[in-house]
């Protein structure tokens, strides 16, 4: 429990704890900024364009300087941040100006893929059908129709797919980025401590100086040597944190093909952000 008192001219934050307490001026810091906290602001804005509307989510930061706008692509929607002492009302002027921007982004979104039968969804590259087994044992497993067509069969209740994929993908990039990873780690000379698989929007991976790396799942769509080069990329950051000409070298000295890998993520990398998810 907090409370206030006041003592001459200042106010003394007293904790229930006895003996407990700020000085005068932190305590007037503190009941300063109750005072002066900011009021709830709404999740989010609509945005008009033309006939069409957008909701545009908000998201204040304390490093912003400026009002920028960016589009999320797995959750398809625009994303507004703001400096610390921006305004909802220049927020919203901000976002209607640049409505036409927002439509065109997101017009231009490829078209979601659900993890459902029947959809195709690349696995290493390779396109893979999606194909309901109902009455089958197992979990998630490949197979080459007599037609060469691939599919990725799921057992169990429908409802139980869009789970299983997820699982099954998550299974096979942690498996597949593993044995990279520790294998340029051993050429390089360094260790991995760990690695993590998520589904990352903003990044392919990312390295600490601790030796952990987190990679996202979405890899094991790309071909293989795709998640090859991301793989060595982040291991070399074991060797130097930066992206001096240092580390690309290092790149370049165990992965041969890094300008083939980096030229695909950049035309094509998109593309998997709409695997698994719904409209």
């Amino acid at each position: 429990m907090i409370c206030f008192c006041a003592a001459r001219s200042h106010w003394q934050l007293l904790w229930q704890t006895p003996g407990s307490f700020l000085t005068a001026r932190s305590a007037e810091m503190a009941f300063r900024a109750l005072l002066y906290r900011r009021p709830t602001e709404p999740k989010t804005i609509a945005v008009h364009c033309g006939s069409m509307m957008f909701a545009v989510r908000l998201r204040r930061h304390r490093r912003a300087r400026r009002y920028t706008l960016r589009i999320h692509p797995m959750d398809r929607e625009a994303i507004l941040t703001m400096p610390p002492r921006g305004t909802i009302a220049e927020a919203k002027d901000f976002a209607n100006r640049h409505g036409a921007w927002i439509a065109a982004r997101l017009g231009r979104l490829p078209k979601a893929a659900p993890f459902a039968h029947g959809t195709v969804v690349p696995l290493r590259g390779v396109p893979h059908k999606i194909v309901h087994r109902a009455g089958e044992r197992g979990v998630v497993w490949t197979e080459t129709r007599d037609s060469g067509e691939k599919i990725l069969c799921v057992a169990g209740g429908e409802d139980h797919i869009d789970r299983r994929v997820h699982d099954y993908l998550k299974r096979e990039a942690r498996k597949d980025l593993a044995k990279a990873s520790h294998e340029y780690a051993e050429r390089l000379g360094v260790k991995v401590k760990r690695i993590s698989i998520r589904d990352q929007s903003s990044r392919w991976g990312s390295c600490t100086s601790a030796g952990a790396l987190s990679f996202s799942w979405r890899l094991i769509l790309a071909p293989p040597y795709v998640l090859d080069y991301l793989a060595a990329h982040e291991v070399s950051h074991l060797v130097e944190m930066n992206h001096s000409p240092k580390f690309w070298r290092t790149v370049g000295r165990v992965c041969s093909h890094t300008e083939r890998a980096k030229k695909w993520l950049d035309t094509q990398g998109n593309d998997l952000h709409r695997y698994g998810i719904w409209e």
